[in-house]
């Protein structure tokens, strides 16, 4: 009987062991992923962002999978997959505040020629 309780004991360690790493690498990694994720999802037009690959520009076009960018020198636009999104430098302005200052803009009277 002493050698079941060791077979049953190396088991049991293995399984502690494979919760700790699942706990401490795999469940936290798949919670940055996550983010990451939501946030390429929620890019959208007057966005300043960086690329992986250490690009600054300011999103002018969002498609499904490619965001087109605009770099501050020459205003270059250059086209890039979404993934190759690193981070959002600063959020551009929300639809309803670009839609409010659209409206307003239409909303203001034309001066009348005389």
């Amino acid at each position: 009987m002493p050698q079941d309780a060791n077979q049953f004991g190396g088991i049991f360690m293995m399984v502690i062991l494979f919760a700790l790493m699942y706990f401490m690498m795999i469940r936290p990694q798949k919670k940055k992923d996550k983010e990451v994720k939501q946030m390429r999802d929620s890019l959208s037009i007057g966005d300043e962002v960086i690329t992986i690959g250490g690009i600054h520009g300011k999103i002018v076009k969002v498609n499904d999978e490619v965001v087109t960018l605009e770099m501050a020198h020459a205003k270059q636009r250059i086209e890039f997959s979404k993934w190759a999104v690193g981070s959002v430098a600063k959020k551009g302005k929300d639809k309803s505040e670009a839609k409010q200052e659209t409206d307003d803009a239409e909303d203001t009277p034309a001066e009348e020629d005389k």
